[in-house]
């Protein structure tokens, strides 16, 4: 199923933005971001948006109000995030714990939730009115690592966007601090799980020493086919959706496969294709987001509960584009495979000291696909005392300028169908012929299935 962008136009009346300081005195010290942390690939700012619809329970009550006083009460635990980046010596970021506050904007728009349709799926119409950019702003160093805005709307629903510096938490550290928001704003004197800075736990051995091989950091120059203005689309994928992918493969893949793995290693065929690379010697790249906090790359002893920083690595399978394109949906999904299980905790300390010994390289972009499940993470958990938000989630694919990148994330559509949504980047003509091959192999399959079971 595929998302149509939406022709909706509507106004946003803002207040002038303020800034929202801890809610009372905190300690004033400099607390030194990881390795992980502050590698150049996460130094970019992250979009994230909910809707909520109106609630009569909160009659009377202003979500401006209740988000703003949660927000200064919830700073006070998460103080590092009201203070500022600093750049120390070879670059090294550090946090400024001074107190001086994330950038709030109250805001009023003209619209009803109706308005936006039954699907709640990204690129949002006047998203840039939803979640101003304020001049200023969106830097990296000694700027708000935060910006929030609340927008009031016709229906008495409203709309939380947020916008995050991706160097302080990765997905399932912002979602753990938009939890605490929202028991907060329930009226819980304090969050149910405390935060935990503990950043030494991702920083460089000593000595550093690489042990793995990372394909994700290879430095290759840029190609026009990697910059390119990007048009965005969002797509679901359900049980049914799955189940038709899971039916090309062979048995002993079917079975054995997550539906991550089988959507993933799809997604990049088909993305591989619309691209349309002409050298079929070309490398590309899939880059898999494992987080250190789950499943095989979990440390021993685990990560303590209440960490917020970035805790994750993205190994890559690598091929050509004739060998992706020329073979069956199972070999790109074995690769697929094979990365997820390179990801232990060996590899992350490898990877943390390639940040040190190489001075923070930034992923691979030529050729490559990043993708990040964000089923984990607790992206539907926020009540701010309006029940669940009909969308919670990254508010369009891409990485700050980096168009490669898309996120899986749970969603329930119009239907009552559970599945994920996955924004995708790509030029317009592309985007075409990505839908097209879409749309027509899984068409091709069902109606497939359809002939063999009236025979």
């Amino acid at each position: 199923m595929v998302f149509q962008t939406s022709s909706l136009e509507f106004t946003v009346r803002r207040h002038p933005p303020e800034l929202v300081a801890p809610a009372k005195p905190i300690p004033h010290e400099v607390k030194l971001l990881s390795d992980i942390d502050d590698q150049n690939g996460l130094r970019y700012q992250l979009p994230l948006v909910q809707f909520y619809p109106y609630q009569p329970l909160m009659k009377g009550k202003d979500p401006v109000q209740v988000i703003r006083e949660a927000l200064a009460k919830t700073l006070v635990f998460y103080y590092p995030l009201a203070g500022r980046l600093r750049e120390g010596p070879n670059g090294k970021l550090m946090v400024d714990c001074n107190g001086e506050g994330v950038m709030f904007i109250e805001a009023d728009a003209g619209v009803t939730l109706e308005q936006f349709g039954n699907n709640f799926m990204p690129p949002f119409p006047c998203f840039d009115e939803l979640l101003y950019n304020v001049p200023g702003s969106d830097g990296m160093i000694d700027t708000p690592l935060l910006l929030l805005q609340v927008t009031r709307l016709k229906c008495g629903g409203f709309i939380f966007a947020l916008r995050m510096n991706h160097t302080m938490c990765d997905g399932s550290g912002i979602c753990q601090f938009l939890k605490a928001l929202a028991e907060i704003a329930r009226g819980a004197p304090k969050p149910s799980i405390l935060p935990v800075w503990h950043r030494e736990l991702l920083c460089a051995r000593n000595p550093p020493r690489i042990t793995c091989t990372h394909n994700e950091y290879q430095q290759l120059p840029p190609d026009s086919r990697s910059i390119f203005t990007p048009h965005h689309r969002s797509f679901f994928f359900g049980p049914k959706e799955i189940g038709l992918m899971r039916s090309l493969l062979p048995p002993h893949l079917a079975t054995k496969s997550t539906s991550f793995e089988i959507l993933t290693a799809y997604l990049w065929r088909c993305r591989t294709f619309a691209l349309q690379w002409q050298n079929p010697d070309q490398e590309v790249r899939l880059l898999c987001i494992v987080n250190a906090r789950f499943g095989s790359c979990m440390f021993a002893p685990p990560l303590p509960n209440g960490f917020y920083g970035n805790a994750f690595v993205f190994p890559a399978a690598v091929t050509t584009v004739g060998k992706l394109l020329g073979s069956p949906l199972g070999y790109a999904l074995e690769l697929v495979k094979k990365a997820k299980d390179e990801a232990n905790e060996e590899y992350v300390h490898s990877v943390v000291d390639l940040m040190a010994i190489k001075g923070r390289p930034c992923f691979t972009m030529l050729g490559s696909f990043m993708v990040s499940d964000l089923l984990k993470s607790g992206f539907t958990d926020f009540n701010f005392g309006w029940g669940k938000a009909l969308y919670s989630g990254v508010a369009k694919g891409g990485l700050g300028n980096i168009s490669g990148v898309s996120f899986y994330v749970p969603y329930t559509n119009s239907k009552g169908e559970k599945g994920r949504v996955v924004p995708i980047c790509l030029p317009q003509d592309a985007m075409e012929r990505f839908e097209k091959e879409l749309n027509d192999t899984l068409k091709i399959k069902n109606n497939y299935m359809v002939l063999m079971s009236s025979l």
